[in-house]
């Protein structure tokens, strides 16, 4: 018998998307990368959330504060009590993201298509050109940020002296000091190269499939239990990337597909530690020994 995701009530198919696409007690939300995606061809009847000009303060590096949060989902006809479905490119990064932002204002019915813009096309679903739909505005009330799947830079500079799990989700390249960006990307973005001392690489890839879907969990628990040796009783976990998204995504499968109980996304991730003044950096491919805090 297959062993199923902990929580696999929160992966829709594009089925169920086709299935719920007038259903008004859904809304469909698209976060991509590449911004001109969703003119192009989007779902039907599916909202744009942009992670940088929606999600992102423009005058300090945060997330928009609560009543900016609560403007946002209104304007795009979201309320509490609407069930949200979040797709997109790059194998669902940024649709992630967005999902970890929702649930970080204790947004309660979040769900996500599993393999993103990629599986919508391979299934051969039909894209609409355009604008996005413009709903009647919503009621929404946000909760205060949940820190609880929140890292800041001292609770990451005190976990790794305690030697508890951190898990680098970026490419080897970029985990063991050779590049300052992802693979493809300009080489910019960080003075120093490497990784947070004591964080284990397993590049957030290793999760998906060809296609863009999960892989299975039996596949997961070999990679995160058995390869990588994460407990999953452990206390805290902390996933990082370089801004954020990537561990998302890695933060999405350890929370909600395997179950750990405390998982944390350290949004500053590399852009900040790497360009941290007195932050200890480890390079090369072993995650290094835990370093003191004074």
């Amino acid at each position: 018998m297959t062993a199923q995701y902990v929580h696999p009530e929160l992966l829709v198919s594009t089925q169920w998307v086709a299935d719920h696409l007038k259903d008004p007690q859904v809304r469909i939300v698209e976060s991509d990368e590449d911004v001109l995606l969703f003119g192009g061809g989007h779902i039907e009847g599916a909202v744009k959330i942009d992670w940088h000009n929606d999600l992102q303060d423009q005058l300090v590096r945060d997330y928009i504060g609560r009543e900016a949060f609560e403007n946002l989902c209104a304007s795009k006809g979201i309320s509490n009590d609407t069930t949200v479905v979040f797709y997109g490119d790059k194998n669902n990064w940024w649709a992630c993201y967005a999902f970890w932002v929702f649930k970080l204002y204790g947004h309660e019915k979040c769900l996500l298509m599993n393999g993103g813009r990629k599986r919508w096309e391979l299934d051969g679903r039909p894209w609409v050109r355009g604008a996005e739909t413009q709903y009647p505005r919503g009621a929404y009330k946000a909760t205060p940020q949940d820190k609880a799947i929140r890292a800041f830079r001292e609770e990451v500079l005190h976990h790794q002296a305690a030697g508890k799990p951190l898990v680098d989700v970026r490419s080897p390249g970029e985990y063991t000091g050779e590049m300052l960006h992802m693979p493809d990307y300009p080489q910019e973005g960080a003075l120093r190269g490497g990784h947070i001392p004591t964080a284990k690489s397993v590049p957030w890839s290793k999760s998906v499939n060809d296609d863009g879907t999960f892989k299975s969990r039996e596949a997961l628990d070999q990679l995160y239990l058995n390869e990588t040796k994460l407990d999953p009783k452990a206390d805290l976990t902390i996933a990082y990337c370089r801004i954020g998204e990537r561990s998302s995504l890695t933060w999405f499968v350890l929370k909600y597909l395997l179950g750990f109980p405390r998982v944390k996304n350290y949004d500053g991730s590399w852009t900040e530690w790497g360009n941290l003044v007195g932050v200890p950096v480890a390079k090369g491919p072993e995650p290094g020994q835990p370093v003191k805090v004074s």
